[in-house]
């Protein structure tokens, strides 16, 4: 599958599943060379809407008694509307007509089955004409000027607004209502290094401009972080916190351990410091908690062990909160110490409204990176707390090739993420010219590295 820029996916909630048509599919006519279908249905959903785009599935139904093969589904879209990206089928496109045809696991549908599959749309647009293996999924004569139905207006409000405290169900993030949500947004750089990056009018462009639903606040423990000035970052992180949500993103709190790699060594400063955050802001919906970034150097048991001591902290003040563990190998999932997800999942934390941490960077970490992370999204709730398009060390060529194949699986699977780092570094991972943060911006335009362009398109559907 390839990844449109124009992709952007959002939950699927019942008032953004506004719009369902089912087309009943009476196939009197075929294509040559495709089998006979006759009795077949199909429902079209649009699943989520913004402004300049939205996200559709399909659903094809075999009401026959034999099995039907080799299906084809032709949409017809109007002028100015195209595909961006499919998944669960193959997919092409000539001018305004879009064909959808099965791929190996699904390609044959058993008498009383159905298959799936589904697209992102670049434009507002609704199909004005369908078949099915060559014949019209009315279900009779084709109309001859159809009126597609009125797109649903784009969700009103901020994040927050919108999908209210997330909660874990299964393997998702979900909204209040159980709604599967995938949350997309920007970690800062280290805020004892780029917190002059961090002002009203960034955070201003990172809300209403990028249209990122979240931002992860990154506190370094270590390498002149809070063990200098305790109570000088925790103020810093409480005045953070407040600007995020004054704006409707969700907050990540980043207790940022990276050397060392064990996160017991900190483990009475997370107490004090998990303790005062979750006090304090506890009646927010909004805040998630990322309670040891890369942990390195240490068993998953170990990691597991300082999780379950850390997450009672915070939910003796904050008990409906979702917290975020890392996980081995520089929050890996362990591939990078020659574990994998295999091992969290034979012995999870025991906590309710976990999530567990995946990390990479698109040009070092490749496709078993990239197949691990698939893995887990089967066992566990993963969140992409951190990436990039570059190398591990945050510099080097940027490999969007790579970066898209995340993307496009983060998105199949409705895996949130935040990437590494909207700072003005001079390493190409992050997403402004230096200096642009001492002169107060512009947060776009000229300002952006090439990093910059891709991921503010990557938040826009641009």
């Amino acid at each position: 599958m390839t990844r449109s820029p124009t992709a952007r996916l959002r939950a699927a909630s019942p008032t953004a599943v506004a719009l369902t048509a089912v087309l009943a599919l009476v196939l009197a006519v075929l294509s040559p060379g495709v089998a006979r279908a006759a009795g077949v249905t199909a429902t079209f959903t649009k699943d989520s809407s913004w402004g300049s785009g939205y996200t559709a599935s399909v659903t094809v139904h075999n009401d026959t008694s034999s099995t039907v093969s080799d299906w084809q589904v032709v949409l017809t879209l109007p002028a100015g509307t195209t595909v961006g990206h499919a998944w669960n089928t193959e997919h092409t496109g000539s001018g305004g007509s879009h064909t959808f045809t099965g791929v190996s696991w699904n390609s044959s549908i058993a008498p009383g089955g159905s298959v799936s599959f589904g697209f992102t749309a670049s434009g507002t647009g609704d199909p004005t004409g369908c078949t099915v293996n060559g014949a019209p999924c009315t279900g009779g004569d084709p109309d001859p000027d159809p009126s597609p139905d009125p797109d649903p207006e784009p969700e009103p409000g901020t994040p927050v607004e919108r999908y209210g405290r997330v909660q874990v169900c299964g393997t998702k993030l979900c909204d209040e209502n159980g709604n599967p949500v995938q949350l997309r947004g920007m970690s800062t750089h280290g805020i004892q290094w780029f917190d002059h990056c961090l002002t009203d009018s960034s955070l201003d462009a990172l809300a209403h401009d990028w249209q990122a639903d979240i931002v992860r606040l990154s506190m370094y423990v270590q390498e002149e972080g809070y063990e200098t000035d305790p109570r000088g970052f925790t103020d810093r992180m409480h005045q953070l916190i407040d600007m995020a949500t004054a704006r409707g993103m969700y907050v990540i709190v980043d207790w940022h351990i990276l050397t060392p790699g064990d996160p017991h060594y900190n483990a009475d400063r997370a107490r004090t410091f998990f303790t005062e955050i979750a006090r304090r802001h506890a009646d927010k919906t909004n805040v998630l908690y990322e309670i040891a970034n890369e942990p390195n150097g240490v068993s998953w048991s170990s990691i597991r062990s300082y999780a379950e001591e850390i997450i009672p902290v915070i939910r003796s003040h904050d008990p409906d909160s979702v917290v975020i563990v890392g996980t081995p190998g520089w929050s890996s999932l362990g591939v990078s110490e020659g574990s994998g997800p295999a091992e969290i999942a034979a012995d999870p934390v025991d906590a309710d409204n976990v999530m567990y941490t995946f990390h990479f960077y698109a040009a070092s970490h490749r496709d078993n990176y990239l197949n691990a992370l698939r893995d887990a999204a089967q066992m566990f709730p993963v969140f992409v707390t951190e990436f990039g398009t570059e190398s591990y060390t945050g510099d080097g060529t940027n490999d969007y090739a790579m970066a898209e194949r995340y993307l496009d699986l983060m998105e199949q699977e409705q895996i949130g993420w935040t990437k590494w780092n909207y700072s003005d570094d001079h390493r190409s991972g992050a997403v402004f010219q230096p200096g642009t943060c001492s002169a107060g911006g512009p947060w776009n335009g000229s300002s952006l590295k090439s990093s910059g362009v891709w991921a503010r398109d990557q938040l826009r559907g641009d």
